[in-house]
């Protein structure tokens, strides 16, 4: 066994996103290896545009309320930081507004009686808009401009912070900080950066950890624990039958990162070209040669905007001979379906598009199915009128309704009837999100886009 790292920080990841799942024991292990702090993510864009522009969470109140009351009665009786970035999936002001009343609710629940920092980045796009036309706005691939026009089009837009207002929330007295929108790394590399870590080891500790046990041989066995020195860091499982290895540590570089060697934060560039993972013991890994390279501070930028609308209809089909032509049946469906849409509603329905999306054949990837595959077995079909409102949307599918059920691979054959699971046929999924930006702001400081506000004790009993 080689000896372990001296004289580390050390922060307790107990999940890869707050409400995906926390366990006691797990937190109670992290406690007993000496943790300074627990900190955790809870949300980014993975999900989609919706909740960034409805500011509505992707997991249920009640997943959140168990996963947080467990941090925070761990905090409590630890007496440590307690970090959470990204709050309510989103990091809206609406979301971190939400996760905050959970707060609130097991405080009161549990006579509990932290100082907690409350980290606002949301953005009003008339200030992006100011910001654009001075220059302050850079768009990102694919994206070629910051034409001022494109943030008023935004329902939400929020910068992305980095380790920098945690910091100064813990400076100020901080006992649990709930952030929005803030890059995954920064919330993990707060604690480490400001008692004096290595910033190289400090920002990779962070990028391993950011989802939980992902860097572990079992990925959904628990957390981990990050140990973070001057020129080195230590990782490792929080559940004694999980384990770390190079590999594993190694390929979490990968994870939504188009380059394996560098990784871009508000404040720098991870550079890990020159580290070297070597393994501590079966469990265990070390990583070595880490760098962080300062540069001018850029927030990113993530906006979302509300569009068309959507219904949808779904069936479920074992015709063989259907099957065995299917790129055929499909080409002629969609056509007959857009013309009968057409000859039916009139101009009024506007533009439209009507997708069909065959599960069990290549819905996932979209691309044609090689010559040489075999025929599937059975496919659910799933039919996407899309239109400018709920009702077009609606009455597109209704339109289509009789062909989409029973239209027969050829004219000369009997009409078919294809299974259906619903009643009625028609599911109005709602309005169509979509992400708008993709673009950094140029700071003059860390806090500039960050509003914080604090929730002492007494207030907190009043609330």
């Amino acid at each position: 066994m080689t000896n372990r790292l001296l004289n580390t920080i050390n922060v307790l990841v107990p999940t890869g996103a707050l409400g995906a799942g926390v366990r006691e024991a797990d937190v109670a292990a992290g406690l007993a290896m000496g943790a300074h702090a627990i900190a955790c993510d809870a949300g980014s864009t993975d999900s989609g545009p919706a909740y960034l522009a409805t500011g509505i969470a992707k997991y249920s109140r009640d997943a959140v309320k168990t996963d947080l009351a467990i941090l925070m009665r761990a905090q409590a009786q630890a007496g440590l930081p307690l970090l959470i970035g990204t709050c309510g999936t989103s990091g809206s002001d609406a979301a971190l507004n939400w996760t905050r009343d959970i707060a609130l609710e097991i405080a009161r629940e549990n006579d509990l009686h932290p100082r907690i920092a409350l980290l606002y980045s949301e953005q009003a796009p008339e200030l992006i808009v100011a910001k654009a036309r001075e220059g302050r706005v850079t768009p990102l691939a694919p994206m070629v401009d910051a034409d001022p026009a494109l943030f008023g089009k935004c329902e939400r837009i929020v910068a992305l912070m980095g380790p920098e207002p945690y910091i100064a929330a813990l400076n100020a007295g901080a006992d649990i900080i709930l952030g929005g929108r803030t890059t995954d790394t920064a919330v993990l590399a707060a604690v480490p950066l400001l008692r004096g870590a290595g910033a190289g080891p400090a920002w990779h500790a962070a990028k391993i950890a950011e989802c939980g046990g992902l860097c572990a041989v079992s990925p959904r066995d628990g957390g981990v624990m990050i140990h973070v020195g001057q020129e080195a860091f230590e990782i490792e499982p929080l559940s004694a039958s999980n384990s770390c290895t190079p590999r594993t540590v190694s390929a979490h570089m990968l994870y939504e990162n188009s380059d394996p060697f560098q990784l871009i934060e508000p404040g720098g560039i991870l550079d890990v070209t020159d580290a070297r993972y070597t393994a501590v013991d079966d469990r265990v890994v070390r990583v070595t040669g880490s760098r962080f390279l300062a540069r001018p501070y850029t927030m990113k930028l993530e906006g979302a905007s509300t569009g068309a609308f959507q219904t949808i209809m779904l069936i479920g089909i074992q015709d063989r001979a259907v099957l065995k032509e299917l790129d055929r049946f499909l080409e002629q469906m969609h056509r007959h379906l857009t013309q009968r849409v057409r000859d039916t509603m009139g101009a009024r329905v506007g533009d439209f598009d009507i997708s069909l999306r065959p599960y069990g054949a290549n819905a996932v990837s979209g691309l044609p199915m090689p010559a040489s595959s075999p025929a599937p077995v059975e496919i659910g079909l799933l039919f996407i009128a899309t239109a400018a409102t709920q009702e077009l949307a609606t009455q597109i599918t209704k339109t289509c309704n009789p062909l989409f059920f029973h239209m027969p691979l050829n004219r000369d054959t009997p009409l078919p009837s294809y299974a259906f699971p619903f009643s009625p046929a028609e599911i109005e999924r709602g309005a169509v999100y979509e992400f708008m930006l993709n673009h950094v702001v140029h700071v003059d400081h860390a806090l500039e886009l960050v509003r914080t506000e604090y929730i002492d004790t007494p207030e907190m009993q009043d609330a």
